[in-house]
């Protein structure tokens, strides 16, 4: 079982704190701005520990999102995931969803000071976690509380003579607590919709989609997207309180999520679309070139 322990982060000149446990896959378990809770508890913490449902900022990886089969190609190799791999976890449709390191408890944390915690996990050391990504790396996280934003910076370091493909992503389960769904005001940069089939892979059908601010009514998504710039920002705001996504730094693709049953909105940082590591269409790290990702959450 993930060790549970809990690191705060804490804004010396606001309200504003984070709540993350390294044991448990690096999870942002809370973001609150004097004691409004904003992110999406869901099923909380045991949930995510004992059955890898999803709450608060998950780490995705190595994917992001869904694959459209239990194996991919790399270079010509072909890697099949085991139906009993480590970490593998099945969708509605069977499909291997979100990654291998949901409440993963291998992570090395530091505690650089009351605003910022750094954490790395030596993904090439692990063997079950090699079975389904032979890629060796380490994997570092960043998360600093500084200037009412959460930054949340990544990166993954080659640690053999192999590219390690960059697919992963983040699922941030924002709320506004006590402001009615129907309220809420979104916003979303320009960007290109990408079609999906009813088990959520994209087909290849593409359609601009124009920046837009509107309010989110009755109206679902779980639409992916790429062509996202560097810097663009996604925003929801509502009863005196604006949440605004920024994709800094190396996310080209995003997954919008706001389900009719839960009052939650994701704007997903993603490096890559989904079923990218099946199809192609992705960047990767390089021996001796570590590559860096960051996004940032400002609540204003």
């Amino acid at each position: 079982m993930a060790d549970p322990t809990h690191v705060v982060l804490r804004e010396p000149s606001s309200e504003l704190s984070a709540v993350y446990v390294p044991g448990a896959g690096m999870i942002a378990t809370s973001l609150s701005d004097g004691g409004t809770e904003l992110l999406g508890q869901r099923r909380g913490l045991e949930a995510y520990l004992s059955a890898g449902k999803t709450m608060g900022i998950p780490l995705l990886f190595p994917w992001a999102n869904r694959l459209s089969a239990k194996t991919y190609v790399v270079d010509g190799d072909t890697v099949a995931l085991a139906p009993d791999a480590y970490g593998v976890r099945p969708d509605n449709n069977g499909l291997p969803i979100h990654g291998l390191l949901a409440a993963y408890p291998g992570w090395q944390p530091e505690r650089d000071s009351d605003q910022k915690l750094t954490a790395e996990l030596d993904f090439g050391a692990r063997p079950e976690l090699l079975e389904s990504f032979p890629f060796p790396h380490l994997l570092g996280i960043t998360v600093e509380l500084r200037d009412r934003t959460l930054t949340v910076t990544t990166t993954v370091t080659p640690t053999a003579d192999k590219a390690v493909p960059l697919v992963y992503g983040y699922h941030p389960y924002l709320q506004l607590a006590g402001v009615p769904r129907a309220e809420w005001q979104i916003e979303t940069p320009t960007m290109r919709h990408l079609a999906v089939d009813d088990t959520g892979i994209p087909t290849g059908a593409t359609a601009d989609w124009p920046a837009t601010a509107e309010r989110l009514g009755d109206r679902v998504f779980d639409d992916g997207f790429d062509q996202v710039d560097d810097g663009a920002v996604f925003a929801v705001s509502g009863g005196g309180r604006r949440l605004e996504v920024r994709f800094e730094q190396g996310y080209p693709a995003a997954q919008i999520f706001a389900p009719a049953s839960e009052p939650v909105i994701c704007f997903e940082p993603m490096a890559a679309p989904t079923d990218a590591l099946r199809r192609g269409g992705y960047r990767s790290a390089k021996p001796g070139e570590p590559d860096t990702t960051v996004f940032s959450i400002n609540v204003s």
